[in-house]
């Protein structure tokens, strides 16, 4: 698949925007194959596995110009570099603890010229800073992730809805989400037509509810 696939779903795009989409593959192949952070699978389906995932959350939420988004465990890049180039006028912050992939994080950062991201190796809880939304895709069970990113959402929300998580995730949720009566989950297969979306969701926890 090529970044049409992301265009179809996403119609009104920048040239820019649709460069730096383009851009991605050969980003991600070359450092792919100096430094495995996307499964020799995955490579092949980048942009239908990691970037139109990714932007799931965006149909969710459309974030504000001036916001700030924190994406937790971010691996390769994802969800926070296909949400950058979505949003350039909302700042990023990429985190995870495993220093190639931050190194990955910051190449593809500085090859698409996106000055709305940084990456940084540290983990979540030595964080000091507060964001608007904090995005990720998986990393720990609900209960866990609540405990790690415990007081780095700011209170004042710019946005339509509170601020909180959108978490990206698969499966039966009932379970691991029965703590939080206030999560919102909407299946992506309502947004993407393609199979690997039937099981796909995006959890909505408002601040609130944390």
């Amino acid at each position: 698949m090529t970044a049409q696939t992301v265009f179809q779903y996403f119609p009104n795009l920048s040239d820019t925007q649709k460069a730096r989409f383009e851009a991605l593959a050969a980003l991600y192949h070359d450092w792919n194959a100096k430094i495995n952070v996307v499964s020799r699978k995955d490579i092949d389906e980048l942009y239908l596995r990691h970037v139109l995932h990714s932007l799931g959350i965006a149909k969710v939420l459309r974030f504000e110009p001036g916001a700030s988004v924190l994406d937790v465990g971010t691996g390769g890049g994802f969800p926070g570099i296909p949400l950058a180039i979505l949003f350039p006028q909302t700042h990023f912050t990429l985190v995870d603890a495993i220093g190639k992939k931050i190194r990955v994080v910051e190449e593809v950062i500085a090859g698409l010229g996106l000055e709305n991201a940084e990456a940084r190796q540290i983990r979540v809880e030595q964080l000091h800073e507060q964001f608007d939304f904090i995005v990720s895709r998986a990393v720990a069970a609900m209960p866990t992730f609540v405990r790690w990113t415990e007081g780095k959402i700011k209170s004042k929300s710019v946005h339509s809805v509170p601020n909180g998580i959108l978490y990206l995730k698969g499966g039966d949720l009932s379970e691991e989400l029965s703590g939080f009566p206030q999560a919102e989950v909407t299946e992506l297969s309502r947004y993407f037509k393609e199979p690997f979306f039937e099981t796909k969701k995006v959890v909505y926890l408002p601040q609130a509810s944390q």
